[in-house]
Parts: C-alpha cells; sequence; structure tokens
C-alpha cells in the first residue's frame, strides 16, 4: 500500500490550522446540551464538560501526535470519543491522556481492530502509476466531466487509466487536496468513456450531509458493496507519517485497501468518500469518510 504526503495541503494551509474551527463547530451544540442537563448540586451524576473543555481535549489528542488514533464529539454523551488501533501501546493512551491534563476525564477510549491506514494498494479499477484506488463519483461543470476520489490517490498522480496494462486512459489529476482533506478530482480526457452518473445500479440525483445513524452504502474495487450506518461527524484521524485528516464521517461500514475514494451513499443522495480505517471485511472495522460536498464545493461540480 501507498500513502502519500506533503508539508501542506494543496489550499496551503498548515495542517493543523483547521483543528479549532472543526472541534469549536462541532462542539457549538454541547453548550446548550450541557446547560440543559446540568445536575442538580447533590445529584451524584457523571461529570460533565462543557464546549471549551472538550475543544481542549480535541487540541490535546492531536498534539498528543499518535499515530493509529482517531477523534469525534459524542454530543449526547458530552465526551470526546478517542478510537485507537490495535498498533497503539499503552504508553500512547498514557500520552495522549497526560497531555489532555484537567480534560482527560472528557476523554472515552474506544480500541478497534486492525490498523488505521488509507485505503490503497496496486491493482484496479482506476491506475495510476503505482497504484489504484476505486472511481468515487462521477460530476461534471457545464460540459466538462470529472471523477471524484480520495486526495491521498490523487496526490502525486498525473494520468489515470481504466486498465492495469495503461491502455485505456481516463484523464489527468485536475485537483488534490490531502493530509487535512482527502479528497482529489480527475479530469476526463476520453471522450469515449461511458460516465454514468451512477454508483452500481443506484442513481445518484443530489448530495447531502451525513448525520449520526444515517444508513449509507460503500461500494469499493476490492470488497464490493457494503452497508452500514453513521456513527460519528468531524472525525480526526491521524494515519501517521505527519498525514492527520479532519472533518471525515465515522460509520461501521467495513473497507480495504483498494476501496480509497469510493463512494458513499444514502440511497440516491452522495455522501462522501472512502479516505481511510481500520480492520477488514471478514472481521468488519471501522471506515472514515471525506464529506463529498466540501469537494464539490472546492471544485464547483455537481453530480447528475
Amino acid at each position: 500500500m501507498r500513502i502519500k504526503r506533503t508539508t501542506t495541503p494543496r489550499n496551503g494551509k498548515p495542517r493543523r490550522t483547521r483543528t479549532a474551527a472543526v472541534v469549536t463547530a462541532a462542539v457549538a451544540c454541547l453548550a446548550a446540551v450541557s446547560a440543559q442537563a446540568a445536575p442538580a448540586a447533590g445529584a451524584g451524576t457523571a461529570e460533565t464538560y462543557g464546549a471549551d473543555q472538550l475543544a481542549a481535549a480535541g487540541q490535546a489528542v492531536l498534539d498528543a501526535d499518535v499515530a493509529g488514533t482517531a477523534w469525534h464529539l459524542d454530543p449526547v454523551g458530552g465526551r470526546l470519543v478517542v478510537t485507537v488501533d490495535s498498533t497503539v501501546p499503552q504508553t500512547g493512551i498514557d500520552r495522549i491522556k497526560q497531555t489532555a491534563g484537567a480534560q482527560a476525564g472528557a476523554l472515552r477510549i474506544e480500541r478497534t481492530p486492525g490498523k488505521l491506514r488509507a485505503l490503497i494498494s496496486g491493482g484496479d479499477p482506476v491506475y495510476t502509476d503505482g497504484w489504484r484506488c476505486s472511481l468515487g463519483f462521477n460530476v461534471r461543470n457545464g460540459d466538462t466531466y470529472y471523477f471524484l476520489t480520495a486526495g491521498h490517490c490523487t496526490e502525486g498522480a498525473g494520468t489515470w487509466y481504466a486498465d492495469p496494462g495503461k491502455t485505456v486512459v481516463l484523464g489527468t489529476t485536475y485537483g488534490s487536496s490531502f493530509p487535512g482533506d482527502d479528497y482529489g478530482i480527475v479530469r476526463y480526457t476520453n471522450g469515449s468513456v461511458p460516465k454514468e452518473g451512477t454508483v452500481g445500479s443506484q442513481d445518484i440525483t443530489g448530495a447531502a450531509a451525513a448525520t449520526v445513524g444515517m444508513p449509507v452504502t460503500r461500494r469499493g474495487s476490492t470488497t464490493g458493496i457494503r452497508n452500514g450506518t453513521v456513527t460519528g461527524l468531524n472525525a480526526t484521524v491521524n494515519y501517521g507519517n505527519g498525514d492527520i485528516v479532519q472533518g471525515l464521517i465515522r460509520t461501521n461500514v467495513c473497507a480495504e485497501p483498494g476501496d480509497s475514494g469510493g463512494p458513499l451513499h444514502s440511497g440516491p443522495r452522495a455522501i462522501g468518500l472512502t479516505s481511510g480505517g481500520s480492520g477488514d471485511c471478514t472481521t468488519g472495522g471501522t471506515t472514515f469518510f471525506q464529506p463529498v460536498t466540501e469537494a464539490l464545493n472546492a471544485y464547483g461540480v455537481s453530480v447528475y
């Protein structure tokens, strides 16, 4: 598997500058939740944490910089859920808690099987030099056609092909954003290639933001069609080697290397692009997705 990385995303922003904005936006509703749910004096309930404390806890996890971790806010439980994969030793968890200091109580540590990694490998069905990924959604701007995929797929890639022998050209990378974000876009240069606005047999007619509990379907070139639900929003994932991606959708849908960039949808609505995760489709796992609406807005394109 190959994971591409750069010092700064294509949008020119330092890797960590989005953290405060992401955390602040995600915890804005928690102040009201905490106020409504605050226990009466002497009630003996568990301690609650406010928006500022949860934001500080999120920043602490980022600062601890432990590869193989992901985190998102649970607005109902009022905690920052930190997911750690099987490669994270107890010393890594201890470092996170020590960095959090007084906010350590706001953390809820959860183990996940396998290793968090960007899901990319050599293979099919969309190829570039050295690796393969999965086509996400076909999109367009007027009469110009593109496809979206993961940014860690397009980063450093030039020409894309439809076959492993690289005899059928699809197009060339038009834009890429990774790390920080994880989306990229390829402009079609081959007019004879069909560009259906579908995912398998499902017609895609629009795009939407994910919500917790939303039923979703993922399709990838390695493991095909898999179903599950959205379990968290605004997650940050540390893939290691400085590759940190923020604002992701957390799901219980499985995925494997080569599924990267593939589409996540809920019925006819486009939801996300496969970024990475842990586990596999034999034992199950946790997979994270780049919200597709961010990519559509960034490149001024739409599904059809």
